[in-house]
């Protein structure tokens, strides 16, 4: 199955051995998400892309490649029959659909708790852990006022704002997006809040059942949280800190960006700040957010959102996947442990940086390639 089946306007479903081909592929080692997808795109079906990725691994330069072995996909879903996890695939109709049009959105999503809330209208909030109380009350009235506008409110679990947008969206619907699997509590001082949730709202991930959190799953985490939304909402963010990081994705995926500003003296502010100095609009309250994306997310609801708009602008053109793989050695053997400007690797590669970009992020998002301060790039060890 092509990638852009999804832009015939219905839905598909897939049978419990498409399902599982899909798992294996997406948990087989170096498939991320875009690989995935443009596996699919070229091999027609999971199956097909299984049976074809040991040829494409041995053009990278990788023998003796075997996929993810079946038994450790039955012991994944049998985790999550036993932990009442819903595998939602790319493609079906209980997929979010904003989320759905990513060219980097996950092939699977392991969901607990009431799933009908991911087909309903998003609102993501973040900000710092350390919060203020002033920070904690703003975002309780924020997440109250947009849940009452018949927003969902997504959020990461992280203690400090998100756990109050949680909690306070609680009566009418909110989305926790774990960074680990959707089973394992994190950070352990919201177990409780992660309970509640997976009976009054959702959680969901696209990690493996039982995955402990590790740093590199933070960024994957967040851009599923910008994703979600129509709008990423910060309320305090320290001038170096995840919050920007989700806001920054959120720019690139064509979300709104705003901010709740602060005190220029209160170094939890400063990432708010920045964000308004930047571009970012400045909200005081949900009426302002409501008012900054120009929709009523009620009448939202009927008529549907039509079914996976085309994405503004031409269609990139796809190399061949063996190709892209040859790329990403390239550029893997160019880098070391010590860091190298970007515009130094682009010119050392003698290719167009628009070729570049798109596999560095690519290969940012799989974890071998970490990106630095000042535009430098060093190879994950």
């Amino acid at each position: 199955m092509a990638r852009d089946d999804r832009l015939a306007g219905s839905a598909r479903r897939f049978d419990a051995a498409d399902r599982a081909d899909r798992l294996r592929l997406i948990r087989s080692r170096r498939v991320g998400a875009v690989t995935f997808h443009r596996l699919l795109a070229e091999h027609g079906s999971a199956a097909a892309a299984l049976a074809a990725l040991p040829e494409v691994a041995r053009a990278a330069g990788v023998d003796n490649y075997a996929p993810c072995p079946v038994e450790v996909v039955d012991h994944e879903m049998a985790a999550a029959r036993l932990k009442g996890a819903r595998l939602v695939c790319h493609g079906e109709a209980a997929y979010p659909r904003l989320l759905a049009d990513l060219p980097d959105a996950p092939p699977v999503l392991w969901v607990q708790g009431d799933i009908e809330l991911l087909s309903r209208p998003m609102v993501a909030m973040v900000g710092a852990r350390n919060a203020s109380s002033l920070g904690l009350r703003m975002a309780r009235r924020m997440a109250e006022g947009l849940a009452q506008a018949g927003f969902v409110v997504v959020s990461g679990l992280a203690r400090g704002i998100d756990a109050a947008a949680h909690e306070a969206a609680m009566p009418t619907g909110t989305v926790a997006v774990q960074a680990g699997g959707v089973d394992v509590d994190y950070p352990q001082e919201n177990a409780r809040l992660a309970a509640d949730l997976r009976e009054r709202g959702a959680v969901i991930s696209e990690q493996p059942m039982g995955c402990e959190p590790q740093a590199r799953h933070f960024p994957l985490r967040n851009r599923i949280v910008s994703g979600l939304a129509r709008a990423v909402v910060v309320v305090e963010a320290a001038a170096r800190s995840g919050s920007l990081i989700t806001a920054r994705e959120a720019g690139d995926q064509g979300r709104d960006v705003m901010a709740v500003p602060g005190h220029p003296f209160d170094a939890r502010a400063a990432g708010c700040n920045q964000l308004i100095r930047d571009g970012a609009t400045l909200v005081r309250g949900p009426a302002d957010v409501v008012e900054a994306m120009g929709l009523s997310p009620i009448a939202e609801r009927a008529p549907r959102l039509p079914d996976h708009p085309p994405l503004p602008g031409p269609v990139p053109e796809r190399r061949p996947l063996g190709e892209t793989a040859g790329l990403h050695q390239q550029i893997l053997d160019r880098l070391g442990p010590s860091p190298l400007a970007e515009d130094q690797l682009i010119r050392d590669l003698a290719l167009p940086a628009a070729d570049v970009a798109p596999e560095l992020l690519t290969l940012e998002l799989e974890g071998r390639v970490i990106r630095q301060a000042g535009g430098l790039l060093a190879r994950a060890v």
